[in-house]
This record gives structure tokens, C-alpha cells and sequence, in this order.
């Protein structure tokens, strides 16, 4: 199969902008070979000498010889992130998210990936039932890592049962070549009650730690329940008791990975402490927060965040009025950190509000999937004060929208207030209640 490649934006300052390329012109190869994907680029590129071939929107070609530093980028960027096609999930897993969602959103949050070149430029969690042998030869050949990779267990009989695929048994021995081949790699265990938790889950837990070092970080998150689930698996939501459990298997394990190799390896979601009722670990237990994108430390670094910020400021006697919006899941802690600022600002007045998720089920109770609709419905008639904050995982950024596609500007009219999106650090949530002073 041949590959096009078409530039879609040149970086200013750039060595391609240096030469000329433009938007348009068409990347043949580079010292000769011909391109596949993202994963042959970045490794090419990577090169002191190096011989572009580029083809102009005229039909000519012109060979560039470039002298760069190693490592320095061309400054091109495609069209396709991954220059090209993106590979769809072949899974069917019983606990996947996109099966759990109402029809009648937009058709991209319908696509399942399961791409490796994703993971190493995103950071997306991958199955390997998706990745070829050469997809495996290329990862080792060009030291592409991390690779994010979701085990949910070890046991291979079990995990072609959670995955509904035959094949997902067998695609954990890529794991091995992937250790041996010396690549850095994160892990994640969706949990689920009553089929890997437990026996299966100190069993996952005793298989992965033959990974490290390479195996630098696993997480361990409870299933997200919707209450759209008619003709899937009958999964069940842990309890408080479940949470403990599930805490002090963890924790054992932590202890022991500590003890071998001077870090804690396994880690619990946020979730797991919420549910069971118990403090967050303080922050040394997170071995710098790398599983931080899977909901593992956020609380922790917020409150430290915080705390930080906080000790630093003076009070004063201005007088604010704003709200917040948050999931469930944060509300506890939001509304502490609301009263120790009205506590320091005393003319400073914030309403906290704890959206419950009507439109997937109030069984999910993270922010990021709060949508537009049940934030108007909720907040309708509330006070609000002079802006409504909003946390930056509810809406998308460039397009200013929410899940539901109701977009910000038709929530601010609903609502009848303007909103502030805010940064996930307690600076910037300090930073945001203080700048809406009254009028």
C-alpha cells in the first residue's frame, strides 16, 4: 500500500519553512525510504544528515539535503496524526465505556481505538490484540516508549473472556518481547466485582511485577457503570467494603515492590479512596504521579496544590460572589477548599455544586462527563453569583462544547451567567475565585 503524506501546516521558524515547504507539497521519503506512518517519521527524522524528498502542488520534486541537529524536528505537521489510517478496537470488553453510551451523539465518541502509535504519542491505553508483530519489531527497533498497555488480568483464559476475543490470551506474550526488547511501559486494571477482583487481581499483581523496572506504573480503577447497559454483562458497583478490600491488596503490594525496588508500582484510582472512606496517601506514594491521566493521584496533587497556594496568601475584604460546578466524585474536597478561601477572604461567597450525572446515571461521578444539560437543569434558579467555574475536562477547549454538543454559550445563555473554564491545579483554582471581584 502506498502512503500520501501531504503537509497540512509548516511551524514557524521552522527548517522546513527555511527551505520552503508549504502546506500542500507531498512527503515522498527521507534518505530514501518511503514512509509508512508516524512511527517510521519520527525514527528517520531523528538523524544529523538527512535527504528529503518532497513533491511540490506543482508535480515537481525537489530533494533537500538537510545538516540538522540530532533529534531536531523538520517543524512539518500532517494532517493525520498518525500519517495514517487509525486502527479500530477489535475488542468487544464487557466493560467498555462506548457500549454503555446513549445513541444520538456525535459519531466520534463512538470510535474505539486500539492503536500502539497512539499510545506512544498520547498516551492511549492499548489491548495488543490490535498490534502486529512488526508493529512489535518496530517499537523495539526504533525505542518508540512509554507504551501504555491495559492488562485487566494476567490470567489468559479470563482476559479473552473480559475482552470477548480469542485472541486476547495470547496477546500478553507481547508483553515479554516488549521487556525483553528493554521498553519502558505503563499498565492499567479496569477492575471488575466479581470476575478479576480479588484471588485474580493479586494474581495480575504477582505476573506484573516480573516487568519491572520496565514496568514502571500500574493503575487499578473501578469500572464506570451507565445506566445504559439493556443486553450487556451484569456488572455489579463495588461497595465501601468492596473499596477496602480491593485497598489493602494494593497496598500490600506496594509495600512489597517498595521494599525490592525503591518504588511503589501499583496504585489505586482516586475512586477507590472515596468509596472506602479513607485519606488520599500522601504524596511520595505516587512515585511522581505517572499514572496522574488515569485518575491516580489527581485529589492528592490538587490538595497539595493548594495548600501551597494558600499558605502564601493574605486576605483581604473585597467582595466575590462565583459558583462552582463539579462531579460527585470531587465535590467533598471542592467544598473544603471553597471554605478555607471564605474562610481567609471573608467578603467572598462560593456556592459549590455537586452535579449528579442524569444523563449517563449517577453512577458516574467524575466532572468529565458531566454534560450541558444536566448543568442547566441543576443550576437552573440557583445562586450563581458573577461567573460560574468550570473545570477544563468538561468541555472541549477548541470547540467550546460539552458532551452533549450543547455548547458554553448556549449554557451561559440558559443560565443567565458568564463561566470561567479552570485549569486542574489549586493554583488555578484559587487564582479563578479571586479575579471575579462585584462590580
Amino acid at each position: 500500500m502506498k502512503h500520501v503524506h501531504i503537509v497540512d501546516k509548516v511551524l514557524p521558524g521552522s527548517i522546513a519553512e527555511e527551505l520552503e515547504i508549504e502546506k500542500g507539497d507531498r512527503l515522498i521519503s527521507i534518505n530514501g525510504q518511503e514512509i509508512g506512518d508516524v512511527f517510521d517519521y519520527h525514527f528517520l527524522v531523528n538523524d544529523d544528515f538527512l535527504t528529503v524528498l518532497i513533491e511540490k502542488s506543482t508535480g515537481e520534486q525537489w530533494e533537500l539535503e538537510i545538516e540538522k541537529d540530532y533529534e531536531d524536528d523538520l517543524g512539518i505537521e500532517f494532517g493525520q496524526g498518525l500519517m495514517d489510517e487509525y486502527r479500530s478496537c477489535r475488542n468487544k470488553c464487557m466493560f467498555c465505556f462506548i457500549d454503555q453510551m446513549p445513541k444520538g451523539m456525535r459519531e466520534t465518541l463512538y470510535f474505539k481505538d486500539d492503536d500502539s502509535r497512539l499510545s506512544f504519542l498520547q498516551g492511549n491505553y492499548i489491548t495488543l490484540t490490535n498490534m502486529s508483530d512488526d508493529d512489535v519489531d518496530r517499537i523495539i527497533r526504533y525505542h518508540l516508549e512509554p507504551i501504555n498497555i491495559s492488562f485487566h488480568t494476567t490470567n489468559p483464559e479470563l482476559r479473552c473472556k473480559m475482552l470477548h476475543n480469542r485472541f486476547a490470551g495470547e496477546a500478553l506474550k507481547k508483553i515479554d518481547r516488549l521487556y525483553e526488547g528493554g521498553i519502558t511501559m505503563n499498565g492499567q486494571i479496569v477492575l471488575c466485582k466479581g470476575v478479576n477482583d480479588g484471588e485474580e487481581l493479586e494474581r495480575s499483581i504477582r505476573d506484573m511485577m516480573k516487568y519491572l523496572p520496565c514496568l514502571q506504573s500500574v493503575s487499578v480503577v473501578p469500572v464506570g457503570l451507565t445506566k445504559y447497559r439493556e443486553g450487556l454483562y451484569p456488572l455489579e458497583s463495588f461497595t465501601k467494603e468492596d473499596a477496602k478490600e480491593v485497598l489493602s491488596i494494593i497496598h500490600k503490594w506496594q509495600k512489597k515492590a517498595y521494599d525490592e525496588y525503591g518504588y511503589h508500582f501499583i496504585h489505586a484510582g482516586d475512586e477507590w479512596y472515596i468509596l472506602a472512606e479513607e485519606e488520599m496517601p500522601e504524596e511520595e506514594r505516587y512515585d511522581g504521579y505517572l499514572q496522574l491521566e488515569n485518575g491516580v493521584g489527581m485529589m492528592r496533587l490538587l490538595q497539595n496544590e493548594f495548600a501551597e497556594e494558600y499558605a502564601g496568601l493574605e486576605g483581604d475584604d473585597t467582595e466575590r460572589e462565583v459558583s462552582i460546578a463539579t462531579g460527585v466524585l470531587a465535590y467533598p474536597l471542592i467544598c473544603r477548599m471553597a471554605s478555607a478561601i471564605e474562610k481567609k477572604f471573608t467578603k467572598t461567597k462560593i456556592h459549590v455544586y455537586g452535579i449528579r450525572n442524569d444523563f449517563f446515571g449517577e453512577k458516574i461521578t467524575v466532572s468529565g462527563l458531566i454534560t450541558g444539560r444536566d448543568l442547566i437543569s441543576q443550576l437552573t434558579d440557583q445562586p450563581l453569583g458573577t461567573c460560574l467555574l468550570l473545570p477544563c475536562n468538561m468541555v472541549r477547549i477548541q470547540e467550546q462544547d460539552f458532551l452533549d454538543d450543547l455548547t458554553r454559550d448556549q449554557v451561559e445563555e440558559a443560565l443567565q451567567v458568564k463561566t470561567d473554564i479552570v485549569k486542574s491545579s489549586g493554583r488555578d483554582f484559587i487564582e479563578a475565585v479571586l479575579k471575579h471581584e462585584k462590580e
